[in-house]
């Protein structure tokens, strides 16, 4: 099932998530929705904030960027409870959007190389290191299960520059081809 994404200017972007352990309700289900709302908007990653849960639960599919990194064919990943342990390497800039953020894409800084643990849909323990547009895609959605959006990487002067953009967003004056929801007015 498709389900809306929530906008920017919604409180649950904002706050760190919670652990979540695999009796959490109809997490398969979820998952599988998730994926689906994804593809649905042409995302190549999304976390549970997006959709309305205050979880630590992010997928990723990076077969867009194989054209760019031939490994990324196959890079299907579920991200549970997920621990950024290491990031390191040189600082590289790529132009980054969000699903929640839509209409707005900017220059954002990373490092090239990340070591996170996390448990997969079957809550197996995983540690790995990932570099490259893998690693952009999953620390872009790990800061979504931290409350950090991308545009609070940007400078002040770019932040305030967005503004009127970013108000639009918040009161749904958006054109997107996927459904989304809005923050209570």
């Amino acid at each position: 099932m498709i389900l809306p994404i929530t906008s920017y200017g919604n409180p649950v972007l904002k706050k760190k998530s919670v652990t979540i352990d695999k009796n959490y309700p109809n997490l398969s289900q979820l998952i599988a929705n998730m994926f689906e709302t994804m593809y649905a908007a042409s995302g190549v990653g999304l976390a549970a904030p997006q959709i309305g849960l205050g979880i630590r639960l992010f997928v990723v599919d990076a077969k867009p960027f194989a054209d760019e990194e031939k490994e990324l064919e196959h890079f299907k990943r579920v991200f549970i409870n997920a621990q950024m342990l290491d990031e390191n390497g040189n600082e590289w800039k790529f132009n980054e959007g969000c699903l929640s953020i839509p209409g707005i894409r900017e220059d954002i800084m990373r490092k090239k190389i990340i070591r996170i643990r996390y448990q997969d849909e079957n809550f197996e323990a995983h540690e790995e290191i990932f570099d490259g547009l893998a690693a952009r895609v999953i620390q872009h959605e790990y800061d979504h299960i931290e409350g950090i959006l991308f545009v609070d990487k940007l400078s002040p002067l770019k932040k305030q520059l967005l503004k009127g953009k970013l108000r639009d967003i918040t009161i749904g004056k958006v054109d997107v081809d996927y459904r989304m929801k809005f923050p209570a007015k």
